[in-house]
């Protein structure tokens, strides 16, 4: 892998981690349709981690609150010490679905990796859940709730929905944000708890694979791998930044008609 190449997957991987489009499968689709070589296994996982310091980084303050809250409460003002624990509960009670699949499905999710159709089919469902968000979100716009309304089956449910997109081409962010809005969230705060959600999980992964990571590396290899994953971490904090602001005014249809036309494009082309 040349350091053109890792760039190029470094900043894919981190614009779609974030951006309700898919990055497992866009990390499926690109190679294939510039001609490169599927990227290695431990090149993948450290764009992963990439994204992880990114998206801990930006929420860094949020995770500051959540460990605050049940080692020293008293430096929190007023009640809010009781908001962030319940908080740092939903996400642990929200990474449990994605934890199950991943050791109960695990080979079943391998086996679709290598199939470009199915991550089309993924993609257009993806855009699905998009677009009936954004459906549901504008019925009720006046009767948004928050991270402080949220119960542990809110949480849950939200997780379920993480446990789904392990297909590529579902989008992750694109999935537990639909779920959000499904369950009363409005879009920033469903893309909040999104975001907040997918670290449990990357780490997780990443631990799992680490002796992939360390394993994949070579000496001719370290330069690309540390600018792609440079890309990776930037252009997550872009993702991050520019969602969570777009959000506030805006729906999530672009990225619905994205999903449906790349998706429908791989479809086809798979089928001929």
């Amino acid at each position: 892998m040349n350091i053109l190449e890792a760039v190029v997957l470094g900043v894919v991987q981190g614009l779609t981690e974030f951006l309700p489009v898919s990055s497992s499968g866009h990390l499926v689709l690109v190679p294939e349709f510039l001609g490169m070589p599927a990227p290695p296994v431990a090149f993948d996982v450290l764009l992963h981690l990439a994204t992880l310091v990114a998206v801990g980084g930006y929420f860094a303050r949020d995770w500051y609150c959540m460990a605050a809250a049940f080692v020293a409460p008293g430096r929190l003002p007023g009640r809010t010490a009781a908001t962030w624990r319940r908080l740092a509960i939903w996400l642990a009670v929200g990474t449990v679905p994605a934890a199950l699949a991943g050791v109960v499905l695990q080979s079943f999710f391998e086996s679709l990796f290598s199939s470009t159709l199915a991550v089309g089919i993924f993609l257009i469902v993806t855009g699905c859940l998009l677009t009936l968000a954004d459906l549901v979100a504008a019925r009720a716009e006046r009767r948004r709730r928050t991270l402080d309304d949220m119960g542990l089956l809110d949480a849950l449910l939200i997780g379920c929905y993480q446990a789904l997109a392990i297909a590529p081409g579902l989008s992750r962010s694109g999935a537990t944000i639909s779920g959000g809005v499904f369950l009363g969230l409005d879009r920033p705060t469903a893309a909040r708890f999104s975001f907040l959600l997918s670290v449990p999980v990357i780490l997780g992964a990443g631990l799992v694979s680490a002796t992939d990571l360390g394993e994949g590396i070579g000496s001719g290899d370290a330069v690309a791998y540390v600018l792609g994953a440079a890309a990776a971490l930037v252009a997550g904090l872009f993702a991050i930044h520019v969602l969570l602001r777009y959000l506030q005014t805006h729906g999530l249809w672009p990225f619905a008609v994205y999903a449906f036309v790349l998706g429908g494009l791989v479809v086809v082309l798979s089928l001929i």
